[in-house]
């Protein structure tokens, strides 16, 4: 526990006066002027009151600058929470760090004193290294966004350099001179000059107003409640039209969806499992009925077709509450006996307020495999959707209280991670459940070790298919292509690296082209589209930026490798599905989760080969065996490092199969009788039948 937390608020107070005091002796005599009795005197208290809060000067130096670090990052953080997208969270970070109100002659003389004695004060050089490591996290994480990792990574380091150059060059600049104005354009055009002109998207048109209650709205308490944060804007993809502008939930809303949800919990919960399970079939009833209506919204938010949004994401949703509904009343406890003098029992019970944050590429059906086992066991649940996708959530809350759930008991918060932060900080939520990338699960797992939390995390991939040299061509084809260009690639399980055996090449790879060349990539509302839009301009760009390393590093393109361009899809963030062949291990577009139309096709000779390279990852979410030798099918599967598999199959997730990944593909298991682990606790209860025998 800090010292401050002893502290009483007329002693926190004389703490933040005494702070200020040593900025200003820092500001008007420099680092060396700065003695603790020139502070004393300054703030009008003797040396021994200063010894007495602080200890030392290194310590009061150090409270110095947090304050000035801290401030500053809460600017950028604002300052990115208004800003929209990638490109514009990068502006402004950059607008900010360089802002003319950082070459004030407080400022300049704070920070050169602060920064120049970091290499020589422990104290000072720890809170720099932590203010340089949060604005490399903020650059790599948008800039992840537009181009590929190892680039973002690379271009991250130099703009935080530059950033910091370039301030100390004009801030030791005469003042006539110390123009932020011109600092930010020099680091600007740094930035355009690496990520190209083509990833920087343009002005976003004017946001649409009055989008049909409900679809942009959160949803608290049985009713859809506006957020009291910033607007920002769901788009189509296909199209870059504005659908909807969508309200943020921030601090003050997500309370109250806790303190709903808390309320709700507790009717909810006593309810008999026979009881859940009549409302959560009713509401997979309610899913099937709207399917039509509840698929086009999903087609225009995420871009996919209409042929797979109708057949897939509502109807595997609905599928996953029914399920959980048969569960919900055969969750018992376990009976134990203990002799004549005792016996024992087990209760399972639900862990309280949950949530679950939802990623964008299966956003209605994410929504259902999370609430659905969470509901079935008693718990209320809160669900943040993705920013990017954030129109079914509403519906499907909708939905539940159509179907009869007490109203709290399935909340949506609408908003970016700083409204996911909210959730993962707060003591009240006893469990996370995350679809999202390795880092951001990271993040979730760090936030919620505060609080003992407990997660499933179903993270990224990069999964392999083998298919051996006795398969079945077409049936090995079927399954390379829904393995990699079902929802354009956008699918975290999907087998983007195919190892092909060597007697087998020739014929797999004519068919794959041929079939990979037919392929119908259209608008998402037409049921003849096979392939539709990626997820936003920016997420294609970076898809590109992966197409060309690959070339660079290379790899054979077989076919697609462009954006799609013909008429009205020049408009959209359509890309061709691309197959790349004589690709190596080491390479980028065989290591890295692309998350696109993109596949990598690899050679191997045998058996040991396939299976060491499929298992040299640290990714192990998902993999897929082709053979008709059942025996070795069976044996390779065993050695295959991945939480899921299939044999002569890819990407079916049946509800009832536990669905989750090993290594850095995530924690715990959704989908099955697993599921119910992850939502329940368990109580023992020791029942006496006799007297105590007591020594005392």
């Amino acid at each position: 526990m800090s010292q401050s937390s002893h502290l009483t608020p007329v002693e926190l107070k004389r703490r933040r006066e005494l702070v200020a005091a040593t900025l200003d002796i820092l500001v008007e005599h420099g680092l060396a002027g700065a003695t603790m009795a020139r502070i004393a005197g300054h703030a009008g208290v003797s040396p021994a009151l200063l010894v007495h809060y602080f200890g030392d000067k290194d310590t009061l130096l150090g409270l110095a600058f947090r304050g000035t670090a801290a401030a500053l990052s809460a600017d950028v953080a604002r300052a990115q929470r208004a800003a929209h997208g990638p490109w514009g969270r990068l502006e402004a970070l950059i607008d900010v760090c360089l802002g003319q109100e950082q070459f004030t002659a407080r400022h300049v003389a704070v920070w050169l004193a602060l920064w120049g004695q970091a290499v020589h004060v422990p104290t000072l050089g720890r809170i720099q290294r932590a203010y340089q490591a949060r604005m490399l996290s903020n650059l790599r994480h948008d800039l992840g966004a537009l181009v590929p990792g190892p680039q973002a990574r690379a271009i991250a380091d130099t703009l935080a350099a530059l950033i910091d150059g370039t301030w100390l060059r004009a801030a030791l600049a005469a003042p006539s001179l110390s123009d932020g104005r011109i600092a930010r354009q020099q680091v600007l055009g740094f930035l355009r000059s690496q990520i190209g002109a083509d990833t920087i998207p343009s002005a976003p048109p004017a946001i649409l107003r009055g989008a049909p209650e409900g679809l942009c709205a959160s949803w608290i308490d049985g009713r859809p409640v506006m957020g009291d944060g910033p607007r920002f804007e769901t788009r189509n993809p296909a199209t870059g039209a504005v659908l909807a502008e969508i309200a943020e939930a921030g601090e003050p809303l997500v309370a109250q969806a806790i303190e709903s949800a808390a309320r709700g919990q507790a009717e909810w919960a006593a309810r008999t499992g026979a009881e859940r399970a009549r409302i959560l079939r009713r509401a997979a009833d309610l899913l099937r009925r709207d399917n039509a209506e509840l698929a086009r919204i999903e087609t225009l938010d995420t871009g996919k077709p209409i042929a797979e949004t109708s057949c897939v994401d509502i109807l595997s949703g609905a599928d996953a509450l029914e399920y959980f509904a048969a569960m919900a009343a055969t969750m018992t406890g376990d009976s134990v006996d203990l002799g004549e003098a005792a016996f024992g029992y087990t209760r399972r019970e639900p862990l309280g307020v949950v949530a679950g944050i939802g990623a964008w590429n299966y956003p209605i059906q994410i929504a259902c495999w999370k609430a659905a086992p969470a509901l079935a066991c008693g718990n209320a649940m809160i669900f943040k959707p993705a920013e990017l996708t954030p129109l079914t959530a509403v519906r499907l809350a909708a939905i539940f209280r159509e179907a009869g759930l007490p109203d709290g008991v399935f909340n949506v918060v609408q908003g970016t991670r700083e409204t996911g932060q909210l959730l993962t900080r707060a003591p009240q939520i006893r469990k996370i459940s995350l679809t999202g990338e390795v880092g951001t699960g990271r993040r979730v797992m760090a936030d919620a070790a505060a609080t003992l939390k407990y997660v499933t995390l179903e993270l990224g991939g990069k999964s392999p298919l083998i298919v051996f040299d006795d398969a079945d061509v077409e049936n090995a084809v079927s399954a390379a292509l829904l393995g990699n260009f079902f929802s354009a690639g956008e699918i975290c399980s999907n087998a983007t690296r195919v190892f092909v055996q060597a007697g087998i090449r020739g014929r797999f790879l004519d068919r794959l082209k041929a079939r990979v060349s037919a392929m119908t990539i259209g608008d998402p509302l037409d049921p003849r589209t096979q392939v539709g839009a990626l997820i936003s301009d920016a997420h294609m760009h970076k898809v590109l930026a992966y197409i060309t390393a690959g070339r660079a590093e290379g790899a054979e393109l077989l076919t697609g490798g462009r954006r799609a361009m013909r008429g009205a899809l020049r408009r959209g963030a359509f890309v061709e599905p691309t197959v790349f062949t004589d690709c190596r291990d080491d390479m980028t577009i065989v290591r890295e989760e692309i998350f696109g139309p993109v596949m990598t096709v690899l050679d191997f000779t045998d058996e040991d080969e396939a299976v060491a390279r499929a298992n040299a990852t640290p990714f192990g979410l998902a993999a897929g065996v082709f053979t008709r030798d059942l025996a070795r099918a069976h044996r390779v599967v065993a050695r295959l490092e991945a939480g899921t598999c299939w044999i002569n199959q890819y990407n079916v997730t049946p509800v009832e199969l536990p669905f989750g990944g090993y290594k850095q593909s995530g924690l715990g298991r959704e989908n099955g009788r697993a599921a119910l682990d992850h939502y329940t606790q368990t109580k023992s209860v020791y029942v006496a039948l006799g007297d105590i025998e007591a020594p005392y």
